[in-house]
């Protein structure tokens, strides 16, 4: 297939995550990158994201990864890791550490980034999760990102039975259905195109 008229232009973004980036449970096409590039194709954004999410990933392996998920040719990053650290119960300090590490190494390479983060639930206690919430946007700001605090936003402020009543979430209720990544993607989209932006204001 012939590459679209100004391909030579086309902004790299590097999609760093887990498996909500990665498209876990749903087929090839469907998942929140494939979603994603569809989104920006269809407003002109002249944007490639590349998948760079690992099922099963935590904040820890991020890092462990960065170096060679970052290619020469990468105009931007989309950070969105810390899901499996909540599943874990890890401690908020280490995922807070990875994460400054992450957000820091990025910052020396000039890179735009946007943080896209992840809602604590109330089971580690109340302290725990004031304190995970209150990361991305201290992270964010320390680190001069995009910040969307919430990846699956428009899913979570449903109840359970209207998730399941709208078929936003597969069986396992923790990742998004395809009809559930469309909302994700409508959600977090305009922070991409506004990376986009970032990086093509570089000098």
């Amino acid at each position: 297939m012939p590459l679209p008229a100004g391909a030579a232009e086309r902004l790299q973004i590097v999609a760093l995550g887990d498996s909500l980036t990665q498209g876990y449970g749903l087929p090839q096409g469907e998942g929140f990158v494939p979603q994603l590039q569809a989104w920006l194709d269809d407003r002109g954004a002249e944007v490639t994201v590349v998948n760079a999410g690992v099922s099963g990933d935590t904040t820890a392996g991020g890092l462990q990864r960065l170096d060679w998920s970052l290619t020469p040719g990468t105009d931007a990053l989309i950070v969105a890791l810390g899901g499996n650290d909540l599943l874990r119960g890890l401690p908020y300090d280490a995922s807070r550490a990875n994460l400054d590490r992450i957000l820091g190494a990025a910052g020396e390479r000039g890179l735009p980034v946007l943080l896209i983060g992840q809602t604590a639930p109330g089971n580690y206690g109340a302290d725990y999760k004031a304190k995970f919430d209150a990361m991305w946007p201290a992270l964010a700001e320390a680190h001069h990102t995009l910040l969307v605090t919430d990846f699956l936003g428009p899913l979570t402020v449903m109840d359970s039975d209207a998730r399941v009543a709208a078929g936003v979430m597969q069986p396992d209720n923790l990742h998004p259905s395809a009809k559930g990544v469309t909302l994700v993607v409508e959600h977090i989209g305009p922070s991409v195109l506004e990376l986009a932006e970032q990086a093509r204001a570089k000098p």
